[in-house]
């Protein structure tokens, strides 16, 4: 059952009850004003035939009083001018006179003396009683008064109750129907007005049902100027500031989640219960949390012992010292954990910061082992020229030893003033302070007139060169100068840990537009431990790999840093047959003519 409908039949009912109410007090009100008026009308008549007899009594004193034949005749008279019965009663309580009964019938009726009516008429002047008549057979309404009369002492009017009922039926007729008409025109405005406000009702269901929906576009609809429509603006108003305030929600949401998507540090917020409440994309990567661990307690999802320590410290208000762990599964990372309360008016939340200092932890191992590095190889060559210095002053040397010690004071002096050009070069790479000058060279020449420059160590060690190169990579874009150096330095590695008599191979490839140069030997090769580190600045890889050359230890960090310079990249590798290789990839570099 509809709104429509239950408002209709309540308004139906409501008409109906207050008409039926009005209806049972109207006929009760016109039934007591209806006996009460008859009551009224008949006390009149019976008093005014009272009055009459008397009169007529009076101005016949002289005379013989009248018969019982001439009092019947009256009664019939008087009956007939005032519409009722009327009854002459003697002293003695004989009828004579009645109007309802013949002459001849008036010996054999009843005595009166006793009738109640009559009784309270000499008692109080009038007299009233309701009751059977026996003569008629009908239910009938007396009314008495006592007459000063010869022939008669009490003078009585009856009607019968089925008139007044009558009289009291058409009233009730007329009433009902008057309600009938009342009751289907009340059901004619209830139904209107039901249509009316059902139709309202509807409306801003429906606009309800849309915002249930999601859909907050405001409404056009009219409320009415009554309190319906007050409610439902009201309403309206609310679910648009609502959805304003949810907009501006959405709003700080996203911009919260693009703030922690874009960030390195791994962000967790835990509510005043322990559970989960965010997660951005570091944090679950770094602990291997997953979606689902949202909204569950952290002692659940968090399996690392000091973390979970942090934040029950931070739950309980503490601000507790940042902690240094791995990761789980990941002993190669170091993350830096530190939590702190939330402030809030209630109880504490937490938020708990990750970072990530593997980076940081190895450019400090870097630093330190570049300092270290650095102080060795600076300490060897003046520990040695202070040596010979001292030997020198002497004095004691014949001046073969003498050319001998200054030039050994001079090979360490150059290998000093090599190893300052290279950190200053290093240096110059890491700030991108030398320009690159991009040109087409050709492949061969350009490796040839490396492989040139390095004849002498390679003839040194007997050791040969052969260079193949693809139909695609005949041409490549490069800075000759810069690649030079690089590959220089690539040749010059290969025949310092190559075997005598090897052979060194230089392949040039294309792949799209991209060159590839791979530098092999034949060589012990690079253990697999140190292949993530050997373009590193003065990192030396077991010593079982060949001869140590003296050189300054940062050819292939150099190399890797000319390469970059390209926008390429550089790696190296075990080959299966023994040996290792350097592969050197330039994006864009490959030129097909």
């Amino acid at each position: 059952m509809n709104f429509q409908t239950k408002l209709f039949l309540s308004a139906l009912a409501a008409a109906s009850l207050a008409l039926a109410v009005a209806g049972v007090r109207f006929s009760t009100s016109m039934r007591s004003q209806a006996n009460a008026r008859i009551d009224e009308t008949l006390v009149a008549e019976v008093r005014l035939a009272a009055e009459l007899l008397e009169q007529g009594a009076r101005q016949n004193s002289g005379s013989t009083p009248p018969s019982i034949a001439a009092l019947d005749a009256e009664a019939d008279r008087i009956g007939t001018l005032v519409g009722a019965r009327v009854t002459f009663i003697a002293a003695d309580g004989r009828v004579v006179g009645d109007s309802a009964e013949p002459l001849d019938n008036l010996s054999s009726m009843e005595n009166h003396a006793s009738r109640p009516e009559v009784v309270a008429a000499h008692q109080s002047g009038l007299g009233r009683a309701q009751r059977w008549s026996a003569t008629l057979n009908i239910e009938m309404l007396y009314i008495a008064a006592p007459v000063q009369h010869p022939a008669m002492a009490t003078v009585r009017l009856a009607l019968p109750l089925t008139d007044v009922r009558h009289q009291l039926r058409t009233v009730l007729t007329a009433t009902l129907t008057a309600l009938g008409l009342a009751l289907v025109g009340g059901a004619v405005i209830a139904l209107f007005f039901a249509r009316r406000i059902g139709h309202r009702v509807r409306g801003i269901a429906g606009v309800a049902q849309r915002y249930r929906g999601g859909d907050l576009t405001p409404s056009h609809l009219d409320y009415g100027d009554d309190e319906l429509g007050t409610v439902a603006r009201a309403l309206d108003e609310s679910v648009q500031e609502l959805g304003r305030r949810l907009e501006e929600l959405a709003r700080d949401r996203a911009r919260m989640k693009a703030i922690l998507t874009g960030m390195i540090e791994g962000v967790i917020v835990v509510d005043p219960q322990g559970r989960l409440q965010l997660a951005n994309e570091a944090a679950q990567e770094m602990l291997r949390l997953d979606d689902l661990a949202l909204a569950r307690h952290y002692l659940e999802t968090i399996r690392h012992p000091a973390i979970a320590d942090l934040i029950t410290d931070a739950l309980a208000g503490q601000t507790p010292e940042s902690v240094q762990l791995s990761p789980p599964r990941d002993a190669s990372r170091t993350i830096m954990a530190r939590a702190a309360p939330m402030a809030t008016t209630g109880p504490n939340g937490a938020v708990l910061v990750l970072h990530d200092i593997t980076d940081l932890k190895r450019a400090d191992q870097v630093r330190r082992d570049f300092v270290a590095n650095v102080s060795h190889e600076l300490r060897t060559p003046l520990t040695a020229i202070r040596g010979y210095v001292e030997a020198l002053s002497e004095g004691e040397s014949d001046p073969e030893e003498t050319r001998r010690f200054l030039a050994i004071i001079l090979r360490h002096a150059l290998l000093m003033e090599r190893l300052v050009k290279d950190l200053l070069r290093l240096a110059r790479l890491d700030a991108r302070q030398e320009p690159i000058d991009i040109a087409a060279c050709d492949t061969r020449a350009f490796v040839q007139s490396v492989v040139a420059d390095v004849a002498p160590a390679l003839e040194a060690r007997q050791q040969r060169v052969e260079i193949t190169v693809a139909p695609g990579a005949a041409t490549i874009r490069i800075d000759p100068a810069k690649l030079h150096d690089a590959l220089r330095n690539l040749l010059v590695n290969a025949s310092t840990y190559a075997p005598e008599r090897s052979t060194v191979t230089v392949d040039a490839a294309a792949d799209g537009d991209t060159a590839v140069l791979s530098v092999s030997d034949e060589g012990p090769g690079i253990p697999e431990e140190d292949l993530s580190r050997i373009f590193e600045r003065f990192y030396r890889v077991d010593k079982s790999r060949g001869r140590d050359p003296g050189g300054t230890g940062l050819g292939l960090a150099i190399v890797k840093h000319l390469i970059e310079l390209h926008g390429g990249n550089v790696r190296a590798e075990n080959r299966r047959e023994g040996g290792a290789r350097f592969i050197v990839t330039l994006k864009h570099a490959a030129s097909r003519t």
